[in-house]
């Protein structure tokens, strides 16, 4: 039995593309691996750390050796419980949509919260970096309203799924895999219905194996 941790990046809920693609893919997954537990942390639906003055002075004590006032402590804690729980996650899942180019503030904030020294990387004494959270595969399902894949004349303006690769692999993750749900947008209802489709049904060929 495995925990898939599955981590809700768009505040839209029924009107988002990659949420509901990513329930297509939860649903194939529920019915192939019947004796997996799916847990959900929506990104928007509950109170996460601010990570704000406290919680960076924490880190930057931690990183140190420097014992924390009582309300670093505190704040610090509350980072730690976000991380823990990630790691509870023997498989994750990440839907979100494209903002600006990149991913919502509030998914954002949460990865911010997440790559924390000595409990998602270590660093050498020569400066190198080494993740800590390894073992686990990844899939991204990445909806965006024009068209940045792989061979698109937009694909330089793609700090969406570029990001959290980057960011994954830094904390050890090296199997990562994507469903893109593209142009939701630019090309009309017609070309967003297609594109929907093909990503529904990526998605559910690949929740068979993951």
């Amino acid at each position: 039995m495995a925990t898939l941790l599955y981590v809700e990046g768009s505040p839209r809920k029924e009107r988002s593309y990659s949420i509901r693609v990513a329930k297509a893919f939860l649903e194939a997954y529920r019915a192939a691996h019947p004796a997996d537990t799916v847990k959900t942390v929506d990104v928007w639906g509950r109170s996460l750390p601010e990570f704000g003055g406290l919680e960076v002075a924490a880190k930057y004590k931690l990183m140190h050796g420097k014992p924390y006032t009582p309300e670093e402590e505190k704040a610090w804690k509350a980072v730690v419980a976000a991380i823990e729980e990630f790691k509870t996650g023997d498989k994750i899942v990440i839907s979100s949509p494209m903002w600006n180019f990149g991913v919502p503030y509030a998914l954002k904030r949460y990865i911010d919260i997440l790559i924390q020294p000595t409990l998602a990387f270590s660093v050498s004494p020569t400066g190198g970096y080494t993740g800590l959270i390894t073992g686990r595969p990844a899939m991204l399902i990445l909806s965006r309203g024009g068209s940045y894949g792989p061979g698109n004349p937009s694909e330089t303006y793609d700090f969406q799924r570029t990001y959290l690769e980057v960011a994954l692999r830094f904390i050890g993750f090296e199997k990562i895999d994507a469903i893109l749900c593209e142009p939701t947008l630019s090309g009309g209802p017609e070309a967003a219905e297609k594109a929907l489709a093909a990503a529904t049904a990526m998605a559910k060929e690949k929740a068979k194996t993951f």
